[in-house]
């Protein structure tokens, strides 16, 4: 095993963790009965108790079994941040069956191709989501859709700033099933049937390819993440956490909501981007951890009143999603002198291999392995292991690596490995590992582009800007972008009587065809694409050319 990091061991932290046998709801039902009048969440100024918590979620598991729903059958969150989330994670766990979180960005296509491959039977979402589930539900031939409104939970008299058209209640839509109509005559909740060992979770990523992927969580690859959270960033039951990154990912799931449930803590719900409502919610609730993507402490840092604000209550500032700028850093530890806590992770490890040691940080990595994990550097062309400061790709052994692709055993084979008699992950992502046993990203061996920390690939949004009619050849690459990391770009050859389309008129058709994240902020039209001998498109001359400056 890799032990060079131990040196810069996070001080009083053991190298390796004991884990409960326990299924994730569990997390729930040990906080309530310790603290029952603890708040849980906060959601624009509704606070909701540990006790009120677990009795929904207990409502939920019911009345998902009064519909039908089985021990091991799929039921998707179809959400932005909200307690409907919170409540139906737990709900469906505890109802015996799988959670498949959905990204709310996604259109009823994209959505209706995930449902279809987890094959879900239930599908629950927010009324203002509901046309897009609609369409979505109907291809996967889903027949119930549970809908809740904002207002379920929204107080009177907020105390932070509400998203606009979040705060009136929209009607519920024939057909569909009303959230709490579906909990006021919820009969008691199933048996439990799932062991720390059963299929928990079901979140999608994407391939080299572009075609997404169901990774297979358990119970226990999830708990491994949470209780490593919670340890690393020093949480305790009086922990506040700021929920800013979604839930349906992976990051926001494990740091900004299972972690403080699993320790009795509270986590405060924004369901949308907003630097002067972080700020608020920091100053007002004396939130003391902030699980971030670098983009939002940009953006935060970037706030004309920062100076007047107090962040004093802060303890622990971390995330991922991009290297966060030296002058950046240099700003947080200014304000709440605090060493911004970069880590990595996937959506196949449940979020975080890597952290940087809250003692000793370092701005520009990605960190050490975490507990328990073994993580490699080997040659990209096959399996051989690099000495130390070369670079190649990060292959991980762990608990918290998932199972394998759902539906998909070729894929699943292709990314395991066995090296000194451990199975491995591979990455697909280059790095190399300093003396001290820190990893730094250097490159990416798949073809992705990081928007804002959003994984978009290439071949996916090509596939939908062929649709246009005006549109005769597409490549798609990142560009270097201040805010956004990088920018999705497309190449564009027209078709033959089709001169006239313009750049705007392809962006604007582009935003409904794919989520907000995905489609082309800059397209540039030219009249022939870069090709190899073989014909293959050469997108990776373009990217070079746009990362040049040319």
């Amino acid at each position: 095993m890799n032990q060079r990091h131990y040196a810069h061991w996070p001080r009083r932290l053991p190298h390796s963790l004991v884990y409960p046998k326990t299924p994730l709801f569990e997390l729930v039902e040990t906080s309530a009965r310790r603290y029952p009048d603890r708040t849980a969440m906060v959601f624009y100024g509704t606070k909701i108790n540990y006790s009120r918590y677990l009795a929904e979620v207990e409502k939920l598991a019911g009345a998902l079994a009064g519909l039908g729903v089985e021990k091991g059958d799929r039921v998707a969150l179809y959400l932005q941040n909200t307690p409907h989330f919170a409540i139906g994670f737990m709900g469906i766990l505890r109802a015996n069956a799988v959670v498949v979180p959905l990204n709310p960005m996604l259109t009823g296509e994209e959505a209706a191709g995930l449902l279809e491959d987890s094959g879900a039977r239930v599908l629950i979402t927010t009324a203002d989501l509901y046309p897009k589930a609609e369409s979505a539900c109907q291809r996967a031939g889903i027949e119930k859709v549970i809908v809740g409104n904002y207002a379920d939970y929204l107080p009177e008299e907020p105390e932070l700033e509400i998203p606009a058209g979040m705060a009136e209640p929209a009607p519920l839509p024939d057909g569909a099933i009303g959230w709490n109509d579906l909990l006021a005559s919820a009969p008691a909740p199933p048996p439990v049937l799932v062991t720390v060992d059963d299929l928990a979770l079901l979140p999608f990523t994407a391939g080299s390819t572009g075609v997404p992927k169901g990774c297979r969580h358990t119970h226990a690859t999830v708990l491994t993440n949470v209780w490593g959270s919670i340890f690393w960033a020093t949480a305790t039951p009086s922990s506040v956490m700021l929920a800013a990154l979604p839930f349906f990912h992976v990051t926001g799931l494990i740091h900004g909501f299972l972690a403080p449930v699993a320790i009795g803590g509270s986590f405060v719900i924004m369901t949308r981007w907003s630097r002067t409502t972080a700020l608020d919610a920091i100053e007002k609730y004396r939130v003391s951890s902030w699980p971030n993507i670098t983009t939002m402490v940009i953006d935060l840092l970037a706030s004309p009143d920062i100076d007047e604000r107090d962040l004093s209550s802060l303890v622990f500032v971390g995330g991922g999603g991009a290297p966060l700028p030296a002058a950046v850093g240099e700003l947080l530890q200014k304000k709440t002198g605090l060493v911004y806590a970069e880590g990595y992770g996937l959506t196949e490890t449940i979020s975080q291999t890597h952290w940087n040691p809250p003692d000793a940080p370092r701005l520009g990595s990605i960190g050490i392995p975490v507990f328990d994990v073994d993580a490699r550097i080997v040659d990209v062309a096959g399996e051989e292991e690099l000495p130390v400061g070369e670079q190649g790709e990060i292959v991980i052994h762990g608990p918290q690596v998932f199972e394998g692709y759902w539906n998909k055993p070729e894929e699943t084979e292709a990314v395991f490995f066995e090296l000194d008699g451990k199975r491995f992950f591979r990455t697909g992502d280059i790095a190399r590992m300093d003396e001290d046993g820190f990893f730094k990203i250097v490159d990416r061996k798949k073809r992705m582009i990081n928007a804002a920390g959003f994984k978009v690939w290439p071949a996916e949004v090509e596939g939908i800007l062929y649709r246009h009619p005006a549109v005769l050849e597409a490549c798609v690459v990142g560009v270097p972008d201040p805010v956004r990391v990088e920018n999705v770009k497309a190449f564009i050859v027209k078709r033959p009587g089709h001169e006239a389309v313009t750049a705007e008129e392809i962006i604007e058709w582009a935003k409904g065809q794919m989520a907000a994240y995905k489609y082309p902020r800059l397209v540039q039209f030219v009249d022939a694409l870069p090709k190899s001998g073989a014909g293959k498109i050469q997108w990776r001359k373009l990217q070079e050319q746009e990362r040049a400056g040319k």
